[in-house]
């Protein structure tokens, strides 16, 4: 009888326990890396992906810090990533092979940003809003794809720390690291992209969400 490398969290996603699954989320953690990168970089003082941090640009905002518009584009972040997580909880429990669906649709999302930004039809502020839209939108759905978090890292790093300052290392610690390490690079390679070709800038996330698609959805071997 078949059986399955992945087990299902409370809530209804998978955990990852075996190799393929944990490459998967390096590249989705370097995909979140490059979105957010991109989006705070040519969008301005706001996140695609850690509403932490937009919640504090929005807290500054209100006392009349950052850039003007700020608050708007903060608002837009945060609504369109809630929206990610609602479609993609509905998914995560109504549709079949949904692992492979929700990421195939936050690669359409990402990649659509990518070709508008590419084209240079981004060019007002308006505009850089509904970029930003979308860009919520996919980093929402990535947020649940997996138990494994591939987009907010603040517990990770928390909890990886504790671990460390106690010495109860564990057996996926280096998984962990790895992921922390994926959003630096993914960042980098964004804002390297940026300053050499800025029309392809948001390339970077899409095409790590789409190579961690191919992984997701790859048949196992039993």
């Amino acid at each position: 009888m078949p059986t399955s490398t992945a087990s299902t969290d409370p809530s209804g996603r998978d955990t990852v326990d075996e190799p393929r699954g944990h490459a998967a989320l390096l590249l989705l953690s370097a995909a979140s890396g490059a979105a957010d990168a991109f989006v705070f970089i040519c969008v301005g003082q706001v996140f695609a992906g850690v509403m932490t941090g937009n919640l504090v640009l929005l807290g500054a905002s209100a006392a009349g810090a950052g850039e003007q518009g700020v608050a708007l584009r903060v608002v837009t972040a945060l609504v369109s990533y809630g929206f990610g997580v609602a479609w993609g909880a509905v998914t995560g429990e109504r549709v079949w092979r949904r692992l492979p669906v929700m990421l195939a649709v936050e690669v359409l999302l990402l990649a659509a940003g990518a070709v508008l930004w590419g084209l240079g039809l981004i060019t007002s502020d308006a505009d850089r809003l509904g970029l930003l839209a979308l860009m919520g939108l996919a980093m929402g759905i990535q947020g649940r794809i997996r138990a494994t978090p591939t987009n907010y890292f603040t517990g990770t790093l928390t909890s990886l720390v504790g671990r460390l300052a106690v010495g109860s290392w564990r057996r996926g610690d280096g998984w962990v690291v790895g992921r922390l390490a994926a959003v630096v690079a993914g960042a980098a390679v964004t804002a390297l992209s940026l300053r050499g070709r800025p029309d392809t800038g948001a390339v970077a996330a899409a095409v790590l969400a789409a190579a961690a698609l191919l992984v997701e959805a790859a048949p196992r071997r039993r």
